[in-house]
């Protein structure tokens, strides 16, 4: 019989003990790739489809308290666990099973009327020559001299830099949940949660009108592009998006709603206006983005995707794109033309509560409950930079777009000398049209050189749109910033908060 050594228990117990780590590995692993595989199961997004599913597998089809969005999750749960059961042959064995792929392409399709096609096309003549134009003038844009887009970068920074709280406004009884400017800076639009929409001149923060006609909390405003400028004032110039469900339409010189337009099943948060000024998106706790035709004050889609609430939504400046994000911590971009989906944005592991275009056309921003903002380039389908933008939720980012009609070409002051006749020399030499053009390429240039965030941690925050770095901190009187907006002029910037003031901001 062997003797029985202290050597011996010493390497049965380490050996024990490695045996132990071993299979608590093994168990983290196969948690980990269960994990991994529930996220690429196909599962119904309709919740009579997700109670009918939990039926056929033996499931509760709900339990006490439990929403749409957690009983999806959970038969997602359910199903990684039975796949985890059965093993990769019975992935395979449901992979090929042609009574549930049939299933599962139902899912993804849906027949589109006639108008969404009418509109898809019209959509498609609207975007392509404003990309081609955008395209041309980036490629002159890199073609001009370092040292010029150097000199342009430090003045616009330094003008950034600048801006300082000229004051603060009551803006209504409740927080205010949006801001915009209107196309020519002078009307700022306030939607709170009293559901009052309320108009302001712009810079001298006095009431225009009030505008009545939400039940509920507004979630979103959004201009028409042309609102202001060559819009009718007793045409559509404003859109507004309610807690009640319903989007409403209003002119500039009635109090009353010219179109309501409900489908939505749940609260509507953010709403934006296509750049054709045509249709309207709205972003809702249904779990659905919708598209509207203004026109005809009719539904042209009702698009799923999201396995939560959908918060944010905003179209791409050529009008060819919309990205939707949601409370699920997805981001989708979505080609209106041809109804697919063009990027999935999966980085966040927050809620997203704002998504934003850059001016360049394939970038786009998110800022969601994670506090960070993530930049991704469409070009390479990918993020491109996480920015830690605030200490509690990024509620909102916008991103500075230049119009042309603020352009103003002031000629260049030509110092007077001792010397009369150097300083008639040095005016006959310049030419007055080229240092237009410059001006007008330098004024181009500025569009989406910054963005501006707004946070719960109560300040509002300017960055640089190349390099992503902080370029001014803004401190408000609330707790809370729940939106902010860039004047198209670029010198105004106005935040909404949640003890119900709006902020004016300007350089000094």
């Amino acid at each position: 019989m062997a003797e029985l050594t202290l050597d011996t228990l010493m390497d049965d117990g380490s050996y024990m003990a490695s045996e132990r780590a071993r299979l608590e590995n093994k168990v983290i692993l196969d948690e980990l790739e269960r994990k991994k595989k529930a996220r690429t199961l196909a599962v119904p997004t309709d919740d009579n489809r997700v109670k009918a599913r939990l039926r056929e597998i033996g499931e509760p089809i709900t339990l006490f308290g439990e929403r749409a969005a957690d009983r999806r999750d959970r038969l997602i749960y359910v199903l990684s666990q039975i796949n985890a059961a059965r093993g990769d042959d019975a992935m395979h064995v449901d992979e090929e099973s042609s009574s549930e792929s049939e299933e599962e392409e139902e899912e993804f399709y849906s027949p589109g009327s006639l108008e969404l096609l009418e509109a898809r096309r019209r959509i498609a003549e609207f975007s392509i020559p404003r990309a081609q134009e955008r395209v041309v003038q980036q490629r002159k844009d890199s073609q001009m001299d370092l040292g010029r887009v150097v000199d342009i970068r430090k003045k616009v920074f330094a003008e950034v830099k600048k801006f300082a709280n000229l004051g603060s406004q009551i803006g209504d009884e409740r927080p205010i949940s949006q801001v915009r400017f209107s196309p020519n800076n002078q009307i700022l639009a306030t939607g709170s949660w009293s559901g009052t929409v309320k108009l302001w001149n712009m810079p001298n923060c006095t009431p225009i009108r009030a505008l009545r006609g939400h039940t509920d909390r507004i979630g979103g405003v959004a201009w028409h592009p042309k609102a202001t400028l060559t819009q009718s004032p007793e045409s559509i110039n404003l859109v507004s998006g309610g807690g009640e469900g319903s989007l409403t339409l209003w002119s500039l010189a009635s109090d009353t709603p010219l179109s309501v337009l409900n489908g939505h099943k749940d609260r509507v948060c953010r709403v934006a206006f296509h750049p054709s000024g045509d249709y309207v998106a709205s972003a809702s706790f249904d779990t659905t983005w919708r598209l509207w035709d203004v026109n005809t004050s009719t539904e042209l889609l009702l698009q799923e995707g999201h396995s939560k609430e959908v918060y944010s939504v905003d179209f791409q400046n050529d009008g060819a794109l919309v990205a939707s994000g949601g409370l699920d911590a997805i981001g989708r971009v979505w080609d209106l033309r041809s109804g697919r989906t063009a990027m999935v944005l999966d980085g966040h592991v927050q809620a997203i509560f704002s998504i934003a275009f850059s001016p360049t056309g394939y970038q786009v921003a998110t800022g969601a409950g994670d506090d960070t903002i993530r930049i991704w380039d469409m070009r390479s389908i990918k993020s491109l930079y996480t920015i830690p933008a605030h200490v509690s939720n990024v509620s909102d980012v916008r991103f500075f777009y230049a119009n042309d009609i603020h352009f103003k070409y002031t000629p260049p002051d030509i110092t007077m000398s001792d010397d009369s006749n150097a300083d008639e020399e040095k005016a006959e030499k310049r030419d007055p049209e080229k240092d237009r053009a410059l001006a007008e390429e330098e004024w181009r240039y500025r569009s989406g050189l910054f963005f501006a965030s707004a946070g719960y941690d109560g300040f509002v925050k300017l960055w640089s749109a190349d390099d992503w770095q902080l370029l001014k901190r803004l401190t408000t009187d609330a707790g809370k910033v729940m939106s902010v907006d860039i004047s198209s002029d670029g010198n105004m910037l106005a935040s909404g908060t949640y003890n119900r003031n709006f902020q004016l901001f300007a350089p000094e």
